[in-house]
């Protein structure tokens, strides 16, 4: 059983995952920028933690992480605002990371999306872009540094029921449903086979444990 630290907690893929955790016997701290969301959270069973990722410094971030075994990163501005989208999609998450390094909290895992890469084809003058270039830019940090970190990048996300089955690399934009976004997280936690791997996936066939087996 371990203590995992959850960044953006009040997601619908974090509000999915924190029961998974939960009924696995683990405890799940959530981390919410936002107060009013703390009886949502504690009632998935996970412990809200009221902290704004964007103003804190690595110092702080330290503190928070320091003592739990797993961070998941699962954060995100939503959009719209070019420099919110890279003070937390970009400046915020890799601060995490190097606090997680500082905590010597070393399992990472990281939420991002399926066209997260060098060459992820966004021109400049898009709206996607800010969003694009952050996430590449914070999985690029995450990639390089000395955590046993998992990158899991899932395609266009739904409300649809869970499957329990995914598949992996899709061709396309790789519709997947958050719930089974939620349990690809908690599979990952629990498979140290997918440490240093980033995993492309969208909806599918494959079990979600056999997919992401390395």
């Amino acid at each position: 059983m371990a203590r995992i630290l959850i960044f953006g907690g009040h997601g619908k893929v974090a509000l999915l995952l924190e029961p998974l955790l939960v009924a696995q016997g683990h405890t799940v701290t959530a981390v919410i920028r936002n107060a009013d969301h703390e009886a949502e959270v504690a009632a998935t069973g996970a412990q809200p933690l009221v902290a704004d990722v964007e103003a804190l410094d690595l110092d702080q971030l330290a503190n928070i992480v320091a003592g739990n075994d797993v961070v998941v990163w699962s954060a995100g501005a939503g959009g719209g605002n070019p420099a919110r989208t890279y003070a937390v999609d970009r400046d915020a998450a890799i601060r995490s990371m190097d606090a997680a390094a500082a905590a010597d909290v070393l399992r990472y895992v990281m939420v991002s999306w399926v066209g997260s890469r060098a060459d992820h084809g966004i021109a400049p003058d898009a709206s996607f872009f800010p969003y694009a270039d952050a996430k590449w830019a914070a999985d690029a940090h995450l990639a390089a540094s000395a955590l046993d970190w998992t990158i899991l990048a899932p395609g266009t996300l739904t409300l649809d029921p869970p499957t329990g089955r995914i598949a992996l690399d899709p061709d396309d934009a790789g519709a997947v449903a958050r719930a089974d976004v939620a349990a690809a997280i908690a599979a990952t936690i629990a498979d140290d086979t997918t440490i240093g791997r980033t995993i492309r996936f969208g909806g599918g066939d494959e079990v979600i444990g056999h997919a992401i087996a390395g």
